[in-house]
């Protein structure tokens, strides 16, 4: 019995009843905005499914630009451009929080390496077992 194509799998089908029309709006300073145009298979505007806007800011980082994308919720571009700024600062909030809690998350899983549990209370003749040296994952 043949298998049903998996999204997983690497099959690189598209769909068409999801396709879209992108364009990139730009003023050049602070960010970008793709307005995803949903179109039928046939290349014509499909009125039925929305006007998608897709915001784009980069957060600066210690190791480099971050790129933060985000889902503008408008009804028009102009009203985009309108939320851009107000969207794109939730978005750079909630980016850091998350950089934080993986910070924290590494800080916190500190591993003592694997060693016998030789000598009197687990510890050997070098003090702690496995030599008391601390690694971080």
């Amino acid at each position: 019995m043949a298998q049903k194509p998996d999204d997983r799998t690497g099959d690189p089908r598209m769909d068409p009843k999801t396709l879209c029309r992108e364009e990139i709006i730009t003023d050049r300073k602070v960010g970008t905005i793709r307005v995803l145009t949903p179109i039928r298979s046939d290349g014509s505007n499909d009125a039925s499914r929305q006007v998608a806007y897709i915001g784009e800011a980069q957060l600066l980082t210690s190791v480099g630009t971050l790129p933060i994308n985000f889902e503008i919720e408008a009804k028009s571009l102009d009203e985009a451009v309108v939320k851009f700024a107000e969207v794109a600062k939730e978005a750079v909030e909630r980016t850091v929080k998350d950089l934080q809690e993986l910070r924290r998350q590494a800080a916190s899983s500190i591993v003592v390496p694997q060693g016998g549990m030789g000598g009197i209370g687990g510890m050997g003749p070098g003090g702690m077992p496995g030599g008391g040296k601390i690694q971080i994952p």
